[in-house]
């Protein structure tokens, strides 16, 4: 009686937390392999089930708390992210999440050691043992065959089915790869011809800048409302502008850089994706600073990191980017002790200007300029806009929505807005003849969106927490075409930019502009099978390496 009352609340407290009826199957015939498992090392039933049912809410936990701070569920390839810097940044920046995560540890580490020493029950012979363990296993690998947990994979974005989903991911071949070298996993087996290069539409090229805006998204993607000085920002008139779909949520940032300079999805690379600037230096001879180089642009980016953070340096110097201009070694009178204590985009966008316009006073030659900033990053908890600034702008967000930290995010973002105004403003007048493509997005959303979601309560379709804006404005290029543009894919946004500034597109280019019709606003997420054919060209040429190590680029 005691044993049949320990099963059915242990698939209780798993259904549960699966909150999904289709893949229940699967997650009690993974729960009871678990069990099986358990019960060749401890001998009797009672134990075995008590501890994989404890496993698998512990599983769910840990998925949900990731899900709630990535929107993405947790799978085995995420085990390595733990030594790549992620548990640091986790303890920094959401220190009392991470308070919860090692209470719930020790309390599950003493439930365990609990039902170890006085819930043994009776034992079960060796053979019987065996044969309980092989059938649990005959069981779950049946129901890892099923179309059901094939689909899995499609659902990391939808909040239930947090321990199947783990499970599945432990009997998918495509999470395993990314423990031992890059791999693709959307990738065909057939290469995709490549389209012929397009010519320029003009003699000129114009410099092009692009920004990125930490953690900014638009508030009106919730239906919350924006002053015209925000909505200039993030829609200006007489720019083109649309949502831009990203591969990463609440943290992350080098990934959509990676997306927008390669013209790849991150989310390809797997668990890879987190530290694609360590392990993919030199791995990656086709990008957007290259191509504009073969042009004769000279490259150049500014940084609002320190040179030693992550492999920055590294990584950008092996796509084509010549000039790497860091935050500690810009020149006076910036300050950079002073900057990084609030990360201030008037200060941070101020020298960026300043930076680019010393460099084209005395030089017609086309630039390519790729600047950071990091002024919206989050904890919001923290108020780095000073008290008597921008007042206005918070009492209107707390009108808006009563939440302390959306406010804070909004008065940054009218901060970021203003000092957008006087930069743009600045670049117009210093040569009113040079013609500018300017790009400007938001990498990410940051994680008080999820606090949105729920006081708005808001119904989510799965994609809505990666979607954020980008805005492409022109000075002195007259065939530009302003207006409500498609929303976009950040893998995508680079190859618009040399459309908009219309100078010539290679034929790597001019293939991936082909594929906007088929991806749409999707890259990773999209089934073209194009897509996946062009990523083999890719790899076929040499242009993605995914050997064991890495070549010097060419």
């Amino acid at each position: 009686m005691t044993l049949i009352f320990i099963l059915v609340a242990v698939i209780a407290a798993v259904a549960l937390t699966e909150r999904n009826v289709e893949h229940l199957p699967f997650a009690i015939a993974a729960l009871l392999f678990n069990a099986a498992l358990l019960l060749l090392l401890l001998a009797d039933v009672e134990r075995a089930i008590l501890l994989s049912g404890m496993l698998a809410v512990a599983i769910a936990g840990i998925s949900s708390v990731k899900f709630d701070h990535s929107a993405l569920k947790l799978t085995v390839s995420d085990l390595p992210l733990a030594f790549a810097g992620t548990v640091p940044f986790f303890v920094l920046q959401y220190p009392r999440m991470m308070l919860g995560v090692l209470a719930g540890s020790a309390l599950f580490a003493f439930a365990s050691g609990a039902v170890l020493l006085y819930a043994a029950g009776s034992p079960v012979p060796a053979t019987l043992r065996v044969l309980l363990f092989l059938l649990a296993l005959i069981g779950f690998a049946k129901a890892s065959t099923s179309k059901g947990v094939a689909s899995l994979r499609l659902t990391l974005t939808q909040g239930r089915c947090f321990y199947a989903t783990f499970m599945a991911s432990l009997v998918d071949p495509a999470c395993w790869r990314q423990f031992g070298a890059l791999a693709l996993s959307d990738i065909a087996s057939e290469p995709l011809p490549l389209r012929e290069a397009v010519p320029a539409r003009s003699t000129c090229s114009p410099d092009i800048i692009v920004i990125q805006h930490e953690s900014v998204f638009d508030p009106r993607i919730f239906g919350l409302p924006v002053e015209s000085s925000v909505e200039a920002f993030l829609s200006p008139p007489g720019a083109e502008f649309g949502h831009l779909n990203v591969d990463i949520f609440g943290g992350g940032s080098w990934q959509t850089e990676f997306s927008l300079l390669t013209g790849l999805s991150s989310a390809s690379f797997g668990s890879s994706a987190y530290y694609l600037f360590k392990k993919g230096a030199g791995r990656f001879h086709s990008s957007l600073p290259r191509s504009l180089a073969s042009l004769g642009y000279k490259t150049t980016l500014i940084s609002s990191c320190r040179r030693g953070f992550l492999s920055y340096d590294k990584f950008y110097g092996s796509i084509g980017i010549d000039e790497r201009i860091f935050v500690d070694e810009l020149p006076p009178p910036f300050d950079t002790r002073r900057f990084e204590a609030t990360n201030s985009d008037a200060v941070f966008l101020d020298a960026v200007v300043n930076a680019y316009l010393k460099r084209v006073a005395h030089d017609q030659t086309p630039r390519f300029l790729y600047a950071l900033t990091n002024f919206n990053h989050g904890p919001h908890s923290r108020q780095l806009v000073p008290s008597g600034r921008f007042e206005k702008e918070r009492a209107f967000a707390k009108a808006s929505l009563p939440n302390a930290e959306y406010a804070e995010y909004y008065t940054r973002l009218a901060e970021t807005a203003s000092a957008w105004q006087a930069a743009r403003a600045k670049l117009a007048s210093s040569f009113p003849d040079r013609p500018v493509l300017i790009v400007h997005y938001g990498d990410h959303q940051p994680v008080l969106t999820k606090q949105i979601d729920r006081q708005l309560k808001r119904p989510g379709d799965g994609r809505s927490a990666f979607r954020t804006f980008y805005a492409i404005e022109a000075l002195n290029i007259p065939h530009f075409s302003p207006g409500r543009g498609a929303d976009l894919d950040i893998a995508f946004l680079g190859t618009v930019a040399l459309q908009r500034a219309g100078i010539a597109l290679d034929p790597i280019f001019a293939t991936r502009a082909s594929l906007l019709d088929d991806c749409r606003e999707a890259y990773f997420a999209s089934a073209s099978e194009r897509k996946r054919r062009f990523h083999r060209t890719l790899v076929d040429l040499g242009l993605i390496d995914l050997g064991p190590s890495a070549r010097q680029a060419r």
